[in-house]
């Protein structure tokens, strides 16, 4: 047999070679998602060309920005007819869209360590994976802390709030065994008594740990749109849940109440609501009695965010199939059991996307309580600070600066609540 007709057998591995330039890399992200193919490639040329455009038109508006001047004139006098803002509004306004104008800037310091305090009470409810749960404790705690801070006075009012709360919560926790309905009434009432007695006692108490008392009237700025929008979103919560399981009750009662509730409040504008708040919710109390007008707002926007909730958390149990309560009645759990154990997780984990679509859009719509006087970061922009000389004109750096903050905080809440469904995720795909 000739040389010529042998197989060629290696003898060694050949070394490991890179891969191809296209396949790694940049060069194969832009390959795979913006060129991959003629349509693409075309939506790309064309949206980088719209792009390029806007980032030549507004680039020289931010880099010729003037940011320390006393006016608007003066800035304009500055730029010399140059393309450019007038960001020189923001940092001699700051204060008043964080704070409002009347917050005394002395204590700013309140609510900016009660807006830090939010995250750390907020940490343990939003990883509970990963941190221990005795922070709970001080989550309890933070809504008298940041109660006491912003507001101000006797450090007493608070204490006496927090033991009411834990009273109402020992009597309905000690008369669960009779019924559900009664324990949830004797504990309310329980707590309304108590704080009722209250009264004598912190009178004399006034001056314990007093802060400088800051009235409702003198919120405003931003912190009015954050405190709204926690409060609101952490009270809309447990009250959307009771209303999606009362209309699914089978208790006719609890059910009509939950379904006109929900239909009227969903049938009607959230502004509307804010005008109930603010003038008539007033002819239906007592004379002389006075009704926060920051609190009245919390009632209104809160029942309008749960009627929302309800139906979102509604669908998420009629997204469940029928044996998952089969499986809760085989195990002998009662309702309350089986909601608390099997189908409330479950629903709430497909309500996910929901819920967080509602809070974000509740975050944004405080800003209608401008319409009733209420001074947050737009009542601030179209009202003090527009209508003073030296500021009348200047719109884009305002209202960008409020599109900014707003944009932060509900960017922060998409980003968490698809970081939740990722952890939550039991399909391992």
């Amino acid at each position: 047999m000739s040389r010529d007709n042998l197989a060629f057998v290696r003898s060694h591995m050949l070394p490991e070679a890179p891969p191809p330039v296209a396949e790694t890399g940049a060069v194969k992200w832009l390959r795979e998602n913006l060129f991959s193919s003629v349509g693409n490639t075309l939506l790309t040329l064309v949206s980088a060309y719209v792009v390029v455009r806007i980032l030549f038109g507004v680039a020289p508006w931010f880099f010729n920005g003037i940011w320390d001047s006393p006016s608007l004139s003066a800035c304009r006098e500055m730029l010399d007819g140059r393309t450019g803002a007038c960001f020189a509004v923001l940092t001699e306004r700051w204060n008043q869209l964080l704070f409002g104008f009347k917050y005394p800037p002395d204590l700013y310091w309140r609510p900016t360590l009660a807006f830090v305090l939010l995250f750390v009470a907020a940490a343990p409810v939003l990883f509970m994976k990963y941190l221990p749960r005795q922070m709970l404790i001080f989550t309890g705690l933070y809504p008298f802390i940041a109660f006491w801070l912003i507001w101000g006075g006797s450090i007493m009012v608070p204490i006496f709030a927090l033991l009411g709360v834990l009273l109402g919560a020992f009597v309905y926790w000690r008369t669960l065994t009779i019924s559900a309905g009664v324990a949830v009434l004797a504990g309310i009432v329980a707590a309304l008594v108590f704080w009722w007695a209250s009264r004598l006692v912190t009178a004399p108490l006034g001056d314990v740990l007093a802060l400088q008392p800051v009235v409702s009237r003198d919120l405003g700025g931003f912190m009015v749109n954050m405190l709204l929008g926690v409060v609101c979103v952490s009270l809309s919560l447990p009250f959307g849940i009771m209303l999606a399981l009362g209309r699914q009750s089978r208790m006719p009662i609890i059910k009509w109440i939950c379904v006109v509730f929900i239909e009227f409040i969903r049938g009607v504008p959230l502004i509307t609501l804010l005008f109930v708040a603010n003038v008539v919710l007033a002819y239906f109390l007592p004379p002389g009695t006075t009704f926060d007008l920051i609190l009245r707002v919390i009632i209104m926007i809160t029942m309008f965010s749960s009627a929302y909730i309800a139906e979102v958390i509604r669908g998420g149990l009629a997204a469940l199939p029928r044996g998952q309560y089969e499986a809760a009645d085989s195990l002998g759990l009662d309702y309350a059991q089986s909601m608390q154990l099997i189908i409330l997780p479950q629903a709430l984990k497909i309500s996910i996307p929901g819920i967080v679509n509602v809070a974000v859009g509740l975050f944004k719509d405080t800003t209608l309580v401008s319409i009733i006087s209420m001074f947050d970061i737009v009542g601030m922009i179209r009202g003090p600070i527009l209508a003073s000389t030296e500021w009348n004109g200047v719109y884009w750096e305002l209202f960008g600066f409020a599109c900014l903050l707003f944009f932060i905080v509900c960017y922060g809440i998409s980003q968490y609540s698809q970081w939740l469904e990722r952890e939550l995720r039991t399909d391992h795909r």
